[in-house]
């Protein structure tokens, strides 16, 4: 196919690497964006894999690399902030061929929308509030936009995905929450650095991190284990910070310190740890790519590169294609198998993070020791950093299409 019209919603990962092989394969992609401007702060990542080759292949390795981290350690520490756990992260690098990189996640997006904005039309601060389809294409109306046709719609906005919930039905059919919420936030002028170490408290079910970032910027991340009903209204930023508050007074290390960074930060990320799981991801002019498909968990540390390597698959089907449904069959049966091997991996990560034990937590950094001996690091790690998928060479079409 070619000269399709196509509205992607969401401008974070998966929307951006969509448009950038849409355009190259010779669809029209349009972005629309419910933010104003492109997310700042959040979470950082860690890069490597599929998705940094596919990375490599659009041009945008050395941004990526520029405002990368080189991480030397994964440093456990207790309440008097001495070690009791961690390795080298070299060991990761070694596993990966030196294919990996630190880097927060509003930075990769930011590289990926530099790539395509001169050339793809944005809405930024608007949304989809209905979709309709009809013989010659989908109706789209917008928040604020006049309405809309295009050949087709790709939501690529989330967990929370709102072009999911009006074509597929409510969130709580897919949403798998795994017991546990995250938090994110920045602040500069922290005390305490400890340059490119990740260093991270744990009690039972809880989990404190913090990491150095540049011009004097420390980013937390707050891990605590959790029941479905407790931690209340994501959307209420006073109510997180009073749940954060709660779960974290009375702690030792450096809580009270990250509690008055807390109270001071502007930009807090806070969200459950869930999976996605649905058995199609594509309906009638429709589909989803990237976390709005198949979120494996924010704490798996693979959504980005999943959600760029969904998006290159799908552009591809789509560029060889004759026929829309035939694209996307293609799509879901190349990509589904290794999704669901991805998440049923992922499941166990979340517990690593936060052991709910004391004992959990000894047997756990007791483990990270034995990451002295790279063998064994490199024999723990080789298995879930490999993807075990392999991909057509979708540039072919891209570039006859793009001649």
């Amino acid at each position: 196919m070619k000269g399709k019209t196509v509205l992607i919603s969401g401008a974070g990962i998966a929307g951006p690497a969509l448009a950038y092989w849409l355009e190259r394969s010779g669809q029209i992609p349009t972005l629309v964006e419910r933010a104003p401007r492109l997310r700042a702060g959040g979470y950082v990542i860690d890069f490597w894999g599929l998705g940094y080759d596919i990375a490599e292949k659009m041009g945008l390795l050395p941004d990526i690399l520029a405002s990368g981290y080189r991480v030397r350690e994964v440093r456990m520490v207790n309440e008097r902030g001495r070690r009791t756990g961690g390795f080298d992260a070299e060991v990761v690098r070694q596993a990966t061929f030196g294919r990996y990189t630190t880097l927060p996640r509003s930075d990769l997006a930011a590289i990926l929308f530099r790539a395509i904005e001169p050339r793809v039309e944005t809405y930024f601060g608007d949304s989809i509030v209905g979709l309709e389809e009809q013989a010659d294409g989908i109706l789209v109306r917008f928040a604020h936009h006049p309405a809309r046709r295009f050949d087709l719609v790709v939501g690529a906005d989330g967990l929370h995905s709102t072009v999911r919930a009006l074509a597929f039905g409510s969130e709580s059919r897919f949403e798998k929450f795994l017991g546990y919420t995250v938090a994110a936030f920045e602040v500069a002028g922290y005390a305490q650095r400890d340059e490119n170490v990740y260093v991270a408290f744990s009690v039972p079910g809880r989990q404190i991190a913090r990491f150095s970032l540049r011009n004097d910027r420390t980013l937390f991340l707050i891990i605590n284990a959790e029941s479905a009903a407790a931690f209340g209204d994501t959307q209420d930023d006073a109510a997180q910070r009073r749940y954060l508050h709660a779960r974290l007074s009375g702690l030792g290390w450096e809580c009270p310190q990250i509690l008055e960074a807390l109270d001071r930060c502007n930009d807090l990320y806070f969200d459950p740890v869930s999976q996605i799981h649905m058995d199609r991801w594509t309906q009638g002019r429709v589909a989803l790519v990237g976390d709005a498909a198949y979120a494996p968990s924010l704490l798996a540390g693979q959504g980005s590169a999943l959600a760029i390597i969904g998006a290159y698959v799908l552009a591809g089907e789509l560029a060889r294609a004759e026929r829309l449904e035939d694209a996307f069959a293609r799509y879901e049966a190349l990509f589904q198998p290794f999704l669901r091997h991805k998440q049923k991996a992922a499941l166990g990560f979340a517990s690593s993070f936060a052991p709910k034990t004391r004992f959990g937590i000894i047997v756990r950094n007791q483990i990270t020791k034995l990451f002295a001996a790279r063998w064994l690091a490199k024999l723990a790690f080789g298995r879930s950093l490999l993807d075990r998928i392999q991909l057509p060479n979708y540039e072919t079409s891209a570039s006859r299409a793009h001649a």
